[in-house]
């Protein structure tokens, strides 16, 4: 089917999410959450766009709001500029000191004036969208969730102590939009969520490249025993691509 983003016609399959398909016509949707890997949260409401059907509007949240019909999308309407504005001041209230909610405010022309009238905490970096709870989740580990309700709500491991469910594979950390999550790599160690973890080295590379506890869980949910040689992911690319050139050659 046919529906028309900011006056181009984008082809759609039916259940396609309107954030998919203005990607694929390269027609930008500010996100701050949204992960392919991980959809459906829709937690920051960045993505939000104007729905026009039979001469009704309305405001969709756009990464998990499925196309059934032929539509019209505005994604930059003024109404939706000044409702992108207005999240991302509250966003900034709450983490004011962050880089990356910073470089948004500044595009969004929010006015600091309005960010100051709130109690800020200039530690805080979590913009409590749950990409890192629900990337621990679908791993299998389960070794954070967000906790409490309300201005009393984080992410935490059950009752703040390191998790004996962590395997320190920093998944979470790699998944957070706003680099909330801290860990600490130092000789052959690995911190995060208060825990510490001993790293293997590649045995070709010679770098520490996954926790042991990582390892060990990866290839039991795989029931293999892990090889002679553990390698990184930098070197198994290498070797991967040695092995398809080689082939090609003898071809």
């Amino acid at each position: 089917m046919k529906i028309t983003i900011d006056g181009k016609i984008c082809e759609a399959e039916p259940g396609e999410f309107i954030l998919e398909v203005a990607r694929r016509n390269n027609i930008y949707i500010p996100t701050l959450c949204h992960s392919d890997a991980l959809p459906g949260l829709a937690s920051c409401r960045l993505c939000i766009v104007e729905v026009i059907d039979r001469g009704r509007s309305k405001v969709v949240t756009s990464c998990i709001f499925p196309i059934s019909k032929e539509v019209e999308v505005v994604t930059n309407s003024y109404k939706i500029r000044r409702m992108r504005k207005n999240i991302v001041m509250l966003l900034q209230a709450r983490c004011p000191a962050n880089k990356e909610v910073a470089e948004l405010a500044r595009a969004f022309e929010v006015e600091q004036k309005r960010v100051k009238r709130f109690k800020l905490d200039m530690e805080e970096n979590c913009i409590l969208c749950g990409l890192c709870a629900r990337a621990c989740k679908e791993l299998g580990a389960g070794a954070i969730s967000t906790v409490n309700r309300g201005i009393y709500k984080k992410v935490s491991t059950p009752y703040g102590d390191p998790s004996p469910d962590c395997i320190g594979c920093a998944s979470c950390a790699n998944v957070c939009p706003t680099n909330a999550i801290k860990v600490v790599d130092w000789d052959g160690e690995r911190k995060i969520w208060g825990k510490k973890f001993k790293m293997v080295k590649c045995d070709l590379c010679g770098k520490y490249f996954a926790t042991e506890e990582h390892v060990k869980y990866a290839y039991s949910r795989l029931n293999m025993d892990p090889p002679e040689k553990l390698l990184c992911s930098t070197c198994k690319k290498k070797i991967a691509a040695k092995d398809i050139k080689d082939i090609f050659e003898t071809v």
